[in-house]
């Protein structure tokens, strides 16, 4: 056999052995990259403290996209109407002549002009605070219907509040025999004692059925 054929058989052969070696490792390295990236991802959704509910709706939200399908309502409280209406919808035992969508909108209406457009000015007191909450046209009736409602809610809470009537808005008192929480309400101020509770949504619902009412 010629020089020339020996050197071509061992290179042949040294291709053959490298290409093996090759595919024999791939495996291992994306089995090691893929154990790599679920731990890493197990990580993130660790730290990041997702809620379930949140992660499921944005599993859904990227299944529409990429389906090409648009997820959001475009305006929050056509969303929140949207979804209540889904809900009645869903639930045979919905009386539908009972039903009032127009007070549910009224009161996302309130919603919007107490949290965008009400004045807020803040009194600390010793055992709580004093806020003084104005507004004009819309935003005053807002006021004089979601300030007192709320005011009955916050005494399951452990707190004391009591609301009185002025001609431009109301005066709503919170307090508490517990420093710690008297802290907690000066922090909170006005829309973070707003904000207490989970009653809204559910009585957004109990609105919709025409159950409940301001």
């Amino acid at each position: 056999m010629s020089s020339w054929s020996l050197k071509a058989g061992f290179a042949g052969a040294a291709l053959v052995a490298a290409t093996a070696y090759a595919a024999a490792q791939m495996p291992d390295h994306a089995r090691m990259h893929g154990k790599t990236g679920s731990s890493d991802q197990r990580q993130m959704m660790q730290s990041g403290g997702m809620h379930d509910d949140m992660m499921q709706g944005r599993h859904r939200m990227m299944r529409d996209e990429t389906n090409g399908q648009p997820v959001m309502p475009g305006q929050e409280v056509f969303g929140t109407i949207q979804e209540i209406v889904r809900i009645l919808e869903a639930d045979p035992k919905t009386d539908w002549s009972k039903v009032n969508i127009s007070a549910l909108r009224e009161h996302l209406i309130d919603m919007d002009e107490v949290t965008m457009r009400a004045a807020a000015t803040q009194r600390s007191l010793d055992n709580g605070i004093e806020m003084t909450i104005t507004g004009e046209g819309r935003t005053l009736e807002g006021i004089k219907r979601m300030v007192p409602a709320h005011a009955r809610e916050l005494s399951q809470l452990g707190w004391s509040a009591t609301t009185e009537d002025l001609s431009n808005g109301v005066k709503l008192v919170v307090v508490s025999p517990d420093a710690k929480e008297v802290t907690k309400l000066k922090a909170l101020g006005f829309m973070g004692i707003m904000v207490q509770g989970a009653h809204h949504q559910q009585h957004h619902l109990m609105m919709a059925k025409g159950e409940f009412s301001h």
